[in-house]
């Protein structure tokens, strides 16, 4: 199928935010910015559970339970990540790369399978790595399917209100260019917080 015209820029901003994040996570180099390599050490155990400030939001083993004001461990698993049943905790509590990762790929798996797959699959369903190797994975699987999935959508499926039916955000309510258009800011922005935990961590006093 051809690519809508108008999908193409917001695919290549999506390719191209992934493949940063994927670069800053997992090396062995990334483009500085300007075009200039620099090393990167992939992303170990220690700093993607690291938490910089008291009462982070992370990902936990389940029989340790929820964290500082958590209510709930979500995900499937041995690991949890921390939630809070509506209205969340303000202010929000910081969050660590495992927990802004793991909501990255949970968002991309139930989008993509919610657009162009079972429509079944529920926060419940996904897995919750406690590992950062295995973190890094999912969100590799989990936008090469949202990918795909956008790759089914024609000009029609665009302005579609619903086209895609996942049930934690507003989709039921939005065209589905402006879901790809939120998707992408989503991994933008949690992808820079990524980027500036890991910056952090490489500088915390030893």
């Amino acid at each position: 199928m051809t690519i809508p015209p108008r999908l193409i820029p917001l695919l290549e901003q999506f390719d191209f935010a992934c493949e940063r994040l994927l670069a800053r996570l997992a090396g062995p180099v990334m483009d500085s910015g300007n075009g200039v390599d620099i090393g990167v050490p992939p992303l170990g155990d220690d700093e993607y559970l690291w938490e910089p400030v008291p009462d982070c939001w992370s990902v936990r083993r389940r029989g340790d339970g929820p964290g500082a004001r958590a209510t709930a461990l979500a995900g499937a698993g041995d690991w949890g990540r921390d939630t809070a049943d509506s209205p969340h905790p303000f202010p929000p509590p910081f969050t660590t790369i495992a927990w802004r990762l793991s909501h990255l790929s949970e968002m991309l798996a139930l989008r993509a399978d919610h657009t162009h797959g079972g429509r079944t699959l529920t926060r419940e369903d996904c897995r919750t790595p406690g590992d950062a190797s295995g973190a890094v994975a999912a969100f590799e699987t989990s936008s090469a399917a949202w990918r795909e999935a956008l790759l089914t959508a024609d000009d029609t499926a665009l302005d579609t209100v619903g086209y895609s039916t996942y049930p934690n955000g507003s989709d039921a309510e939005d065209l589905f260019v402006d879901i790809v258009w939120w998707v992408n800011q989503e991994v933008l922005h949690h992808g820079a917080e990524i980027a500036l935990l890991r910056d952090l961590y490489r500088a915390r006093p030893s």
